[in-house]
């Protein structure tokens, strides 16, 4: 069995040698192609790989030889994937969202093709989160599924495909029900690193959550602002996803074997999960981002409650000096012997009162 890294450059695909069945597409060039998008083609046949086959050709070996070809392309341009769309029979609006990407999750039918975009997902790694920490990091997975092809074309430097390859044609039983067991493949590795992403997330909301409630004092509104802004983008990657698996889950969609709609309805159910965890995480934000707002406001309260309670006390002293600092002739007790020390002694013990006053009321 032959395999190819898919996010490496595409090594030589030998050309068949074949003839061209009756009503098969007729081949197109490579040059014409232009294949630096390409990183990976086979033609699987009764679940089994076949010898490496050209790109342009391998359609019409596909249907010779009665088993479907998965083609997997990384950030192809307007060109490159032109030339297989025209070979390939794809949709021109389905093409013009594989090429420019930015899409949300959706599923769409043009005749008896199916066109399917996959947001995906990857968690940052931090040593700590900050108010401008990069926590989700997503991408896109565009799959075209067709009665004897399915084209992934993906963008974003993570979630390659070269493992999950790999991995299914160890799984010949679900090759063999064609194109569709590619959808489901890629749909289910999608979703279950989700999964993934939504555990790690968690993590740092328990540590904000820590942070916010401990007794030291800390300003966390910025990294809950970040956290919460990030966990937004997984949302709009997990929300939108329910409704296409739906359709392949529940018969609403004619090309997908029966056989496949249990797999789907399991992906269903896991999408589900990660919707209603991811859901949580952002409910339990907001509650703590309330929380440290009020914590916050409390302690602005304390501050200034503070600040007032020593301005009274020092009002005193300033009080009195002012008041026998204007020098006037004819001031009481003003040529008495102990008038000096009698406004220390009246200075401290009304301090003092209302030092112990604040006090017992917690204001100091």
């Amino acid at each position: 069995m032959t395999d190819q890294r898919e996010d490496a450059p595409p090594g030589p695909f030998v050309p068949t040698t074949r003839p061209r069945p009756a009503g098969a597409p007729r081949p197109v060039t490579t040059r014409s192609a232009g294949v630096d998008a390409i990183v990976d083609c086979a033609v699987y046949v009764q679940g089994r790989r076949e010898p490496p086959v050209d790109p342009m050709v391998a359609l019409e070996a596909a249907v010779e030889r009665g088993g479907f070809v998965w083609l997997g392309l990384f950030e192809p341009t307007e060109a490159e994937l032109g030339a297989i769309a025209e070979r390939y029979g794809l949709h021109p609006l389905a093409v013009e969202d594989a090429v420019y990407a930015h899409q949300r999750p959706k599923l769409e039918r043009y005749d008896d093709d199916l066109f399917m975009v996959l947001k995906t997902a990857r968690y940052v790694e931090h040593e700590q989160l900050t108010a401008t920490s990069e926590v989700v990091d997503t991408g896109e997975v565009m799959v075209f599924v067709g009665p004897r092809h399915v084209i992934t074309v993906r963008h974003g430097d993570h979630n390659d495909l070269t493992e999950l390859r790999q991995r299914l044609e160890e799984q010949r039983d679900l090759l063999c029900l064609g194109p569709s067991a590619v959808l489901y493949a890629v749909a289910d590795h999608v979703v279950d690193t989700f999964v993934d992403v939504a555990e790690q997330v968690q993590d740092d909301v328990d540590e904000l959550e820590a942070s916010v409630f401990s007794p030291e004092r800390t300003d966390d509104i910025g990294r809950l602002y970040q956290l919460k802004r990030e966990l937004m983008s997984l949302r709009r990657a997990v929300g939108p996803l329910e409704v296409p698996l739906h359709k392949l889950a529940e018969r609403q969609v004619e090309s997908v074997p029966q056989p496949m709609r249990s797999y789907f309805r399991d992906v269903l159910d896991h999408a589900i999960r990660v919707r209603d965890q991811v859901a949580g995480l952002d409910e339990l934000l907001s509650s703590i981002l309330q929380a440290s707002l009020a914590r916050t406001s409390m302690a602005d309260n304390e501050d200034m409650r503070k600040i007032s309670a020593w301005a009274a006390i020092v009002a005193v002293p300033t009080a009195i000096a002012g008041i026998y600092g204007m020098n006037f002739e004819h001031m009481p007790e003003l040529h008495w012997r102990w008038g000096y020390a009698m406004v220390w002694l009246v200075i401290l013990v009304t301090c003092s009162l209302l030092y112990r006053g604040f006090k017992r009321n917690g204001w100091l």
